[in-house]
């Protein structure tokens, strides 16, 4: 899996356009004969009821040009049709995720409620992961509507729609971002006509999308959209050592950030593939011709810093206590970088060897090199491919998830977890032999149900638990409740998940942080 990675004067115009329409009354659809339609601030939508829930799928949340900020879809006339998603931002797919499209008009939405009439549900809003491919309609929210919250998953724009940079562009590299926020803004306006609290919004992630919700915290037009987060195996304090993602790329000071200069300098080098020299020649471009240059995707999976949307490195103001005062459940998984591995070398049928496993931690860590192969040695491990990813797994995932929650804890209440279900199912289509464990986003079936990831009975139970924890985080900014076993905040603990094991560890201990300190 690849990485599951406003100026002040256009969030004033957002602000004063939302403004000038009238906030539609919760009453006045939804609650009455036909509970299939609610009337939004842009217009009337028709979804789907079934026997527990309503679901209204592919709703209009904004516009926006090639690389310009967005803007509040426009009012409709009507009842619009809701029962169908809207469509997916453009993206050329992958080995794991067999899906393309080349619409730039795809900024959609879809709620899910309870289907009991209510008032002042807490809010739940799911960024999807990756940042390359995907979209909002895949996440199926039933599970988690039943526990009495409404959810929203969003579309937003990916790979170079998002991240690209180059000079003359307005916030440039940050439109992913504007996209998110500006789904927020229209949940804070209509989330009471679906049932839900507009003051009690949680905003979750899970891989990019966790990143973004880091770079959210500390950006200045993020402020009052979200009362608590969520942040499943984010990236946001992490590092990227030399070889740790695909072979042979060198090692970088931030995972899935970069400066301005750099987006804008990625972007040249970019256009120049593309036969351009200037903007207009690339927003005239067809999505095709601009899709079809290799990797160009996966190259702006990275938002831009130094810019009035992210004015600074999101890991450097955590860091140093500069984000919003929310409440925060996050953590990541047991065995996060064995996907990578998996998917890098033995999908690719090239199983790291004894010999390229001393080559990759001597270019990972030059000098250090020994240490770090005496603390993991081969003799511990089934594989060179299990020992890479544990040593990465350590190296690069548990130490940037242990600083972003003890970072954010000097501050804020936070949560950590660590999923640790070393059977989970692989809903992507992998077939290689290798033994995933509690892979990155291993977590995602547990939350929203997958049918390419049946559950046993055991981790059926796990599942009901955490989408407990989750919904009851939404609910009161504290995971716990009746009949769950109890989660202490940080620095008392991180709450391990797993089937029958959901139990406080010790996670710097677990991941060997004293010695990667």
């Amino acid at each position: 899996m690849r990485i599951l990675h406003t100026t002040v004067a256009a969030a004033l115009l957002l602000t004063g356009h939302a403004a000038e329409r009238r906030a539609p009354d919760p009453t006045a659809a939804g609650t009455g004969a036909d509970p299939a339609v609610v009337r939004t601030d842009a217009g009337a939508v028709r979804g789907t009821v079934t026997g527990e829930h309503r679901l209204f799928r592919g709703i209009p949340y904004a516009t926006a040009g090639r690389w310009e900020a967005p803007v509040p879809a426009k009012s409709w006339d009507g009842v619009k049709d809701a029962t169908e998603p809207g469509a997916m931002c453009p993206q050329v797919g992958s080995v794991y995720a067999p899906i393309s499209s080349t619409d730039e008009d795809c900024l959609f939405l879809n709620v899910t409620t309870p289907r009991a009439p209510g008032r002042n549900r807490p809010v739940m809003v799911w960024i999807h992961g990756d940042g390359a491919v995907g979209a909002g309609h895949f996440s199926d929210a039933r599970k988690l509507a039943s526990r009495g919250v409404v959810v929203v998953t969003i579309n937003y724009r990916l790979g170079v729609f998002s991240g690209f940079g180059y000079p003359g562009l307005k916030n440039s590299g940050t439109y992913g971002l504007q996209d998110q926020q500006e789904a927020l803004r229209w949940v804070r306006r209509n989330a009471a006509a679906f049932g839900g609290d507009p003051s009690n919004v949680t905003a979750f992630g899970v891989s990019f999308g966790a990143l973004a919700i880091g770079g959210h915290l500390t950006s200045p037009g993020a402020k009052g959209l979200f009362r608590r987060v969520a942040m499943q195996s984010g990236e946001t304090m992490m590092d990227m050592p030399a070889n740790s993602m695909i072979p042979g790329v060198p090692a970088a000071p931030a995972f899935a950030w970069r400066s301005t200069e750099d987006a804008q300098a990625v972007g040249r080098t970019y256009a120049e593939q593309l036969g351009c020299r200037s903007l207009a020649c690339l927003r005239a471009l067809p999505v095709r011709k601009i899709l079809a240059v290799p990797q160009i995707m996966n190259v702006f999976q990275a938002y831009a810093y130094g810019n009035k949307v992210l004015p600074e490195l999101p890991s450097k103001a955590v860091r140093e206590g500069r984000f919003h005062r929310v409440s925060v459940l996050a953590g990541a998984t047991r065995d996060e970088h064995r996907i990578f591995v998996g998917m890098n070398y033995d999908v690719a049928g090239r199983p790291v060897t004894a010999q390229q496993y001393g080559t990759l931690v001597k270019e990972a860590f030059g000098d250090d090199a020994g240490r770090v192969t005496r603390k993991y040695p081969l003799a511990s491990y089934a594989s060179p491919s299990q020992a890479w990813a544990a040593v990465m797994t350590d190296r690069l995932w548990a130490r940037g998830t242990h600083e972003q929650n003890t970072s954010l804890a000097e501050h804020t209440p936070v949560y950590g977890y660590e999923f640790a279900d070393r059977r989970a199912p692989m809903f992507l289509p992998l077939e290689a032999d290798f033994d995933w464990g509690a892979f990155h986003a291993a977590d995602l079936p547990y939350l929203f149900p997958d049918k390419k990831a049946p559950l046993t009975a055991a981790q059926r139970k796990l599942a009901d638990q955490m989408v407990g924890y989750w919904t009851n985080f939404a609910r009161t900014g504290s995971p716990n409740g009746p009949d769950l076993p109890r989660w202490q905040p940080l620095p008392r603990g991180t709450q391990s998940l797993a089937p029958g094991a959901v139990r406080p560890i010790d996670y710097a201990a677990e991941h060997r942080l004293d010695f990667w300190r």
